[in-house]
Order: C-alpha cells, then structure tokens, then sequence
C-alpha cells in the first residue's frame, strides 16, 4: 500500500512539474495549445475502399505544383519555422529524418529502391573542395579543405504528383489518389546559367500522409481554422498542369510536343477527365 501510494505521489509530482513548465511558457495566442494536442493527436482521414472490380474506368497522371505560383504559396512559406507553421519540404526532410518517411530513388517512380540516410544526405548535401593552398608566410602546401553547404528547402520550386483517377461504379463517383510527391530544384551552372529542373527523391504519398497531417498550413481565409497539408492535398487546393499521361510509348508531353502546343496537349488531358464524367450522365 506504502508503495502504491509513494508510486501515486511521485506521478502527480512529474505531472505538477511538466504542466508547471508548459505555464512558464508565454501563449503566443488567446487560447493555449503550446502542447500541440490539436496536431500531433491528428490522423488522416481514411480513403474509401475500393475493390479492383468496382474500378470501370481509370487514368494515370504525373502533373507539377509550381510552388512559385501565387495560390500555391502556402505550400513553400515559410523559409524559416514561424508561427507553429513549416514549410513542405521542410516538413518532408523531418519525416525522412524521424524515420516515418521513406525516400525512394528517384530513376523509377515505382517506389521500389528506397535510399539510405548517407545517400539522401549526398542527395541533399553539396561539397565542394579547396585545393592548392599555400601558407603566406611559409610558402608550404596546406591540405585541401572541404566545405560543406547545407540543402536549402527554399531551392525546391516544384513538386510532381503522381495520381490515379478512377471511377467507382459501386460509389458511381469519380475520386483521385495521389501515389507520389517528388521535389524538383532548379539546377544552375558556374557561371549562374540556368540548366534545367532536377528530381530530389520520390515519396510514397500514403507514407507521408502520416506526418502531413500534423503540420499545419496557412489558410489565408481564416486563422482560426487552419488546415494540415493532407487537408490540402486532400482538398486540392493547389494549381498544378499535366506533364504525362499513361501511354503506350511511356513518353511525357515534352517528349513529342513543345511550347503552345504542350499547354494545349496539357490542358486537353484534363478536358478529357471532365468530359468523361460529364457523359456518363444524362440530364
């Protein structure tokens, strides 16, 4: 009895000091959320199920976020924490950093050679070496110094999306299931020229939901009511355009058209999808 009540005693006493300590914290706030219940207790919402046999109809599509498009500005603020808020990419390193993300090489988009943590560091990390130095005073060869430059999230432009549509017959409901998200930088040469987009990695999106869904995003509507990132994803609430669709020669638009005609390839792989849940009404 002695013990349980001693085990009783000390228990309330860490629990006294802990929420002693949250209270020492000043609220950045009117209501006090520094424990963070709101977002870490979150889950992400369930997708439906679905049988194989219920899909009537379905399309594969890879499209791209811009992330320096206006709308979708609250996907790449802020550059630094602030106000509870992170960025996504930040917010995927964290997850690749916990454990609880997987980054997958990003050659194959079928999510089957994962990386290790020394090769998403050698992914993300860029050294460069000074070589040939020599003391002033002594004349003598110094040894080569490596520098280090940490990844900057704010170098991530773009994001793909690899998604399914598919029509449930059983639901008679047209719904989308993002299966990737891959980061894009922009590459540049010595001499400042630009060189083109490069993918990072590739993560498996269902994965990701886990951590998505605790990070809040900005909502420039209402403070009081702030989404998480799955919300967004969730909700599509981001502008994005179609790069590929499934094809039999496996191609991308860019591959086999350019400029306007690109946009307007673009633009049409979208029309279809509406068109087709257009006509499987009659009204």
């Amino acid at each position: 009895m002695k013990t349980l009540i001693l085990s009783c005693l000390l228990f309330m006493g860490i629990s006294l000091g802990a929420f002693a300590q949250v209270m020492d914290t000043p609220m950045d706030n009117f209501y006090d959320d520094r424990n963070g219940e709101n977002t870490i207790s979150r889950e992400p919402v369930p997708y439906q199920h679905v049988r194989k046999a219920d899909v009537f109809w379905a399309k594969r599509i890879w499209r791209v976020i811009d992330l320096r498009e206006k709308i979708n500005h609250p996907l790449y603020y802020p550059l630094d924490e602030t106000n509870g808020r992170t960025s996504l990419m930040s917010v995927i390193l964290n997850g690749i950093q916990e454990g609880s993300v997987t980054a997958y090489n990003v050659e194959s988009d079928e999510f089957k050679t994962p990386l290790s943590d020394g090769e998403v560091k050698n992914i993300l990390i860029k050294y460069d070496t000074i070589r040939n130095r020599f003391d002033p005073m002594t004349a003598e060869q110094l040894p080569d110094t490596v520098i280090e430059d940490p990844f900057d999230p704010s170098t991530i432009t773009m994001l793909r999306l690899k998604e399914d549509w598919f029509f449930d017959k059983q639901r008679s409901v047209i719904e989308v299931r993002i299966l990737g998200i891959c980061p894009v930088k922009e590459k540049y040469g010595d001499d400042g020229e630009f060189q083109g987009n490069v993918p990072i990695f590739w993560v498996y999106f269902p994965e990701a939901r886990q951590v998505f869904v605790k990070y809040e995003v900005f909502n420039r509507f209402n403070d009081g009511q702030r989404l998480s990132y799955d919300d967004w994803f969730f909700k599509r609430f981001f502008s994005s355009y179609v790069i590929k669709e499934s094809n039999v020669y496996d191609r991308y638009i860019q591959n086999y058209t350019t400029g306007m005609d690109a946009l307007l390839e673009s633009e049409r792989v979208e029309e279809a999808t509406f068109v087709f849940e257009h006509d499987l009404w009659e009204y």
